[in-house]
């Protein structure tokens, strides 16, 4: 495990203090939990972009369209307009 030392601001220390204290965890978990979710956002994020990239637009319609035609239920509309 690593050890890393930061300067944070007062205020944000003192808040970021209050709400480990309000979830029951030491400030440096709160602290780590704080970052683990940021590096999965971040993460996430780029594999959707890279994912979205290597999409194939007209594909995907051509699917969707190649389905048996039933109702759609209210919300679930396609806009013809929004094609790739």
């Amino acid at each position: 495990m690593s050890q890393f030392a930061l300067r944070i601001p007062d205020s944000l220390t003192a808040y970021a203090k209050e709400l480990a204290r309000e979830d029951n965890v030491s400030l440096n978990q709160f602290i780590v939990l704080a970052l683990a979710e940021k590096v999965s956002a971040l993460k996430t994020e780029t594999f959707f972009k890279e994912r979205a990239e290597r999409a194939n637009h007209e594909k995907a319609i051509n699917i969707l369209d190649s389905v048996k035609k039933v109702p759609t239920i209210p919300g679930d509309e396609r806009n013809p307009r929004e094609r790739g």
